[in-house]
Formats: C-alpha cells, structure tokens, sequence
C-alpha cells in the first residue's frame, strides 16, 4: 500500500482520506509513509552479465517496486559501472566485487558519490580452479609452483608450449592477466566470452576429460555439478595484494567481500529505498540455487526472483516495514 502525488493533483486536497488510508493500514499491522515513492523518477538499477548479480539485481527491484518505487534495468559493465553510478546516470548496484573494481572506485567512494551501503551477505571466494584428474597430468598441483612446470598439460594448439588459462570475459578486468605477467608464469590468459560460454566449455572439456584451468567465483552451481579444485597459493596474514606478489611468495588472488552501492545521492533522494537495501540480504545458498535454477534448468532469472520472494516472504517483508 502506497500513496503518492498522481495526475498534478495537490495532495491537501485528500489529506483527509490519506489520513484515514494511514489509519486502515496502521490497524492492519502496516505503517505506510505517505511520502514513499518520494520522487517518480525511475531508480536506475544496474545488470551485469553474470546469473547472481542478475538474481540479486531482480530481487531488489521486486522489492523496490513493491514498496512503489518506479524501477528501471539498465546493463553496465563491472568496470565502466562505475563512473555512471558517480556522476548519478546510474543509481544502484547490488554486487560489487571488492577485489575487481580498478582505480577510480576507490576515488568516487572516497568524495562520497559512491556511497556502500553494505555487504550483501554472501561468503565469496575467487580463484583458478581445475578438475581433480588433472592431477595426474600436472602431479605438483594444486600448488601453483607446478605450473611451472607442466604447463603443457594445460595447452591447446593455440597456446603451445604455454598453458592456457580461461579468465573472466574482456571487461571484468584483466586480474589474471596480470598475475600471470608479473609472476611470468608459462600460460596465456584467454578471456572468456561469458558466464554462460565459460561454464559450457567447463562442462564440455570435464565430459570428455580434456585439460581445463579457469578463473571462477563461488557462490556458483557448477559446483554442485562438478568436482573442481582450486589452485593454492601462499598464505597471507590480511589481504594478498595482487599487484606487489613475487614467484616464491605469491599469495594469488585478493579474496573480495560483496558490496551493497549506490550513487552519492539515493539516500537523499530515496530515503525509504535506501534504509530497504541497507536491509537486504542474500546467501550463498539463495544465490546458488537461483543460479542452478537459470544456468542448468533453463529458467528465466525474473521467474526465479520471483520464486524465491513468494518463497521467503516473511524474510523480507521486515525489511521493507523497517524501511516505511
């Protein structure tokens, strides 16, 4: 239940029935704010191109639209996002990844038009994962230092004598590119087209027991379809700063923590849709499931949000009263 301006009708006009609406919706247990949807205009809510931030993405609009708000979905990468979001084009991300956000992050959180909200509540972790028959081929692993050595068993005709190694698609970053050019390993990073391209080859060299290394994140379903093993570097007391790492001492990828953000001016603007994200929370379970549900059983991400708010409906229906 919302209520708002509609048509350039003054709201004195009904301050008498709104203030009877308020007392029918407090009786019944909701305390509506008379102001909320504050403005008409559309909070511009970002997708990525990977199945979670999409399921986080629906999820929240859902939400936001259930309280009123006007929602509209615009695509953005995970790096060029974030000018947009400081300059106020683009106004709410659900995940952003800490530990690939390049240089000028940091710089809109630091003036304020990036503002965090919070973590979104996932456990993440980040690597290059391989399939275990691999350790046949390649004895050393799962220490990095074997890739040094039997890097062929990771190569395709392309890459010979140099390994290959599947990374994230072209504008997620270049994390891996750059590790393996400052720890001059013996592999050539190829990015990969997308999620979806990416999982498919997985799934394909794993079924023919072909030689694969990837860079990949959890939460993900492909690990409940496959046994996967990541590589393991050294261990390092706080965070592995990825760009200082040298061969014998290498700590391998900084492990992120999964932000809420907003541009500098959504709380002030959307004080209710603020206070509601800052509430929002997801799993590695829910996101894991959402993710098996599109990525394996072919289903639209929309439906699925829209299963798991019909599913957890007493979860969230506080955040949204806390909001209000």
């Amino acid at each position: 239940f919302v209520m708002c301006r509609k048509g350039g009708i003054m709201f004195k006009k009904f301050k008498t029935a709104a203030l009877a609406a308020s007392i029918v919706a407090f009786a019944n247990g909701i305390a509506v704010a008379g102001n909320v949807p504050e403005s008409s205009d559309p909070i511009k809510v970002i997708k990525n191109d990977w199945t979670g931030q999409l399921f986080s993405t629906e999820v929240v609009g859902e939400l936001l639209k259930e309280m009123g708000y006007n929602i509209e979905y615009v695509s953005a990468g995970a790096l060029p996002q974030h000018p947009g979001i400081a300059q106020g084009n683009l106004h709410l991300q659900t995940e952003v990844w800490t530990n690939n956000v390049g240089d000028l992050y940091p710089k809109f959180v630091d003036k304020g038009e990036i503002v965090v909200v919070g973590d979104l509540g996932l456990d993440p972790k980040e690597g290059w994962v391989y399939p275990p028959y691999m350790e046949e081929k390649c004895p050393g692993l799962p220490n990095y230092m074997a890739l040094y050595e039997c890097q062929q068993a990771f190569a395709t005709a392309a890459t010979f004598p140099n390994g290959r190694v599947i990374t994230y698609p072209a504008d997620w970053g270049t994390r891996s590119r750059d590790l393996v050019a400052s720890l001059e390993m013996p592999l050539e990073p190829i990015p990969g087209g997308s999620e979806g391209a990416m999982m498919a080859e997985l799934k394909s060299a794993y079924a023919a027991q072909d030689p694969i290394l990837m860079m990949i994140w959890q939460p993900h379903w492909i690990f409940a379809d496959l046994d996967l093993n990541f590589v393991e570097w050294n261990p390092v007391d706080g965070e592995c700063i990825e760009e200082t790492q040298q061969k014998e001492t290498a700590c391998g990828f900084q492990q992120a923590a999964v932000h809420k953000v907003v541009w500098g001016g959504f709380e002030a603007k959307w004080p209710a849709a603020f206070k509601m994200v800052s509430n929002f929370k997801l799993t590695n379970e829910d996101e894991n499931w959402a993710i098996f549900e599109v990525d394996n059983n072919g289903r639209d991400v929309e439906d699925v949000a829209k299963e798991w708010l019909k599913t957890n409906e007493a979860l969230w229906r506080p955040w949204i009263e806390a909001a209000m």
